[in-house]
Order: C-alpha cells, then sequence, then structure tokens
C-alpha cells in the first residue's frame, strides 16, 4: 500500500464534500489509486432522495454524461490504429455515407471533430458552421453523432460493440455499459424537468448518452490508461490505441488560452486559460468530465488515478463547473505534495 496516511486525502476529500453540497445531488463518490493501489475510497449519500433510497456504494453505477467520450475516442482510435480511418487529418466526407455528405463538411477532419475545433453547430436540425474549422473551440455535440456515424461506418461495428470486444470482456468488466433497462445498483439522475440537455435514449449502440459506470471499474478505465494496457502483467489492450487516445491532437490555435485535447480527452501540455485541468496538475495528465460531475483524471507523472462521481445533472445557480473540477485536480495534487 501507498506510504501515504489518510489525513494526507483530508484536502481531496473536503473538495469532494464541497461539491457535493453545492451540487443538486443526493450521493457521492472517490476513489484514488496511486502506484496500482488502492489509497482511498469513499461513498456518502444514497442513490436518490426518495426516502429509504439505497445507499451509495461500491457497485452503484452513476451516468457517466460525458465521461463516456473517453469510449468513444478509443473506438476511433481503434479505427485509426487498424486502418479503417487512412488519416485523422482526411475529411470527414471520406468517411461518411454519401447520404450523409454536405457542403457545410468541406474543410472539417477528424481529427477537427476529436478536438472540438470542427467549428459546426446544430440548431433546428439544421447543421451550421460556426466558425472555420480548425481556427476555433466550441463544445457541440454534433461531433459525436459524426464520429458515431463514421465508426460505425468505416468499421462496420458500433461503438458498443468495439469496446465491449477490446476493454470490457478482456477485463471481465460487468458494471460499465450503455443500458436501457435498470435496476436498483443504478444511481438516479437528479435533473430540472424537461431538461433540454438530457436524453434518455432507449439506444445501447454506444452513440448516445445513456451510458453508466461504477467508481471502481470507471477508475479501472483509467488505470489501464495509466499502465498502456496491461493488465496483471499481461497485455490485455493495445497500447498503441490507448497512447493514440490520450496524446495531444488538438490543431495549433493562434489562441494559446483553448482547451487542448487527445481522441476527446482533455490533455494537459501547456497551460491554457480554459482548459478544465487543474494548472498544479503536470504536463501529461489526461481528464475527462460529465455533466453530471463525474470526473477521471489519470496523472501519469506521480502515477495516480482519481476519480469523483455525484448524481446532478447540470449546474445548480453560482456553481462554477471549470473552477469546481481544476479545483479537485489541484486537491489531487496537494493531497501528494
Amino acid at each position: 500500500m501507498s506510504l501515504l496516511s489518510q489525513n494526507n486525502f483530508l484536502i481531496v476529500r473536503n473538495s469532494v464534500i464541497k461539491s457535493f453540497k453545492n451540487l443538486d445531488c443526493s450521493g457521492a463518490a472517490l476513489m484514488i489509486l496511486h502506484n496500482n493501489e488502492l489509497v482511498v475510497e469513499e461513498y456518502w449519500g444514497t442513490h436518490s432522495k426518495q426516502e429509504k433510497a439505497r445507499l451509495t456504494q461500491a457497485d452503484s453505477k452513476f451516468h457517466l454524461a460525458s465521461c463516456r467520450k473517453s469510449y468513444i475516442g478509443f473506438a476511433v482510435a481503434y479505427a485509426t490504429h487498424h486502418g479503417f480511418i487512412q488519416s485523422i487529418d482526411e475529411e470527414i466526407t471520406c468517411y461518411l455515407p454519401t447520404a450523409q455528405r454536405k457542403a457545410v463538411f468541406e474543410g472539417t477532419t477528424i481529427r477537427h471533430l476529436l478536438t472540438h475545433s470542427h467549428g459546426l453547430m446544430q440548431r433546428n436540425n439544421q447543421i451550421d458552421r460556426e466558425f472555420p474549422a480548425g481556427t476555433g473551440w466550441a463544445y457541440r455535440g454534433i461531433n459525436i453523432e459524426l464520429l458515431s456515424t463514421i465508426v460505425n461506418y468505416t468499421t462496420g461495428k458500433t461503438i458498443a460493440a468495439i469496446v465491449n470486444d477490446e476493454v470490457f470482456r478482456p477485463l471481465n468488466l460487468t458494471e460499465t455499459n450503455w443500458y436501457n433497462q435498470f435496476d436498483n445498483t443504478f444511481v438516479e439522475v437528479i435533473r430540472k424537468p424537461k431538461d433540454k440537455n438530457w436524453s434518455a435514449d432507449k439506444h445501447i449502440d454506444g452513440s448516445k448518452m445513456n451510458m453508466y459506470a461504477s467508481v471502481r471499474e470507471l477508475a479501472t478505465w483509467g488505470q489501464l490508461h495509466l499502465n498502456k494496457g496491461v493488465v496483471k502483467g499481461k497485455q490485455l489492450v493495445n497500447p498503441n490505441i490507448l497512447e493514440l487516445a490520450t496524446s495531444l491532437q488538438s490543431p495549433r490555435f493562434k489562441n494559446q488560452d483553448f482547451p487542448q485535447n487527445g481522441f476527446l480527452w482533455f490533455v494537459k501540455d501547456s497551460s491554457a486559460k480554459h482548459s478544465e485541468i487543474g494548472p498544479l496538475v503536470p504536463k501529461g495528465a489526461f481528464q475527462i468530465l460529465g455533466y453530471t460531475g463525474v470526473t477521471l483524471l489519470v496523472i501519469p507523472e506521480k502515477k495516480i488515478v482519481a476519480v469523483r462521481a455525484f448524481n446532478s445533472f447540470g449546474s445548480p445557480e453560482g456553481y462554477h463547473y471549470l473552477e469546481d473540477v481544476r479545483g479537485f485536480g489541484n486537491a489531487i495534487m496537494q493531497s501528494f505534495n
């Protein structure tokens, strides 16, 4: 076990408790791995606000929201590594069915989709251009729809099929997937009625946001990347795919304060004003954050994997999510320094 005492983690524990109190949620969790050893595992609250709701515990499955994009990034990296996608710098129209190719896509590459620099936006069922591809950064959902189509069209497999075949089954992960049937291990998502950002889609092909995971399996996902696909001494996942997914892929922006991305992961290459990764976190780290507050942070330099989870969908008034998630990363670093 790590030589660090439990007192070292009061800073990060207090950070998670503060977020738990500020968010409109009923349950929370924290897990930290260091040098492949579990050093922190804590759970707070319940699965819902209902009376006698199930306590949050090890097998509780939290809604991942945008954390699922790390799995989508893996599927695109898989398609790229195996040559289904020849280059992420080719235009997306090369990899879309003919009927789905549009003039507005001109100049947009797969790299742009992966790094949120595509400049496309969807409104009133119409795809428009917000800015020239590669010149700006904006977090829009259209890139995920297009990447899902590209993966399916090029590989003949869904995102879910690729991730299940390449990751979940080899690692025997049974608490992570896209779901349309639920039991008492699922944590309720607390949200505003008729929230336009919420979707309860029944499709389980990996293209939608109905993905859930336990904190322990989300930590295993992070550890898989940290250890380059090696699990208990065996190479279970191709390390080149994992390396591709978490390496810096963003185009060279004139504005150096834009976030930096790999295959949808947020990566730390240099200090950037709009990065969601805390300033104390060293270069080489990568992170994924969901709208529910669920966060997975991997810090290779320190051999740290950290996960926090909540069940609040969105941010209440006065809550600054970027400041909050940066604070989580900073608290992790303070705990180990």
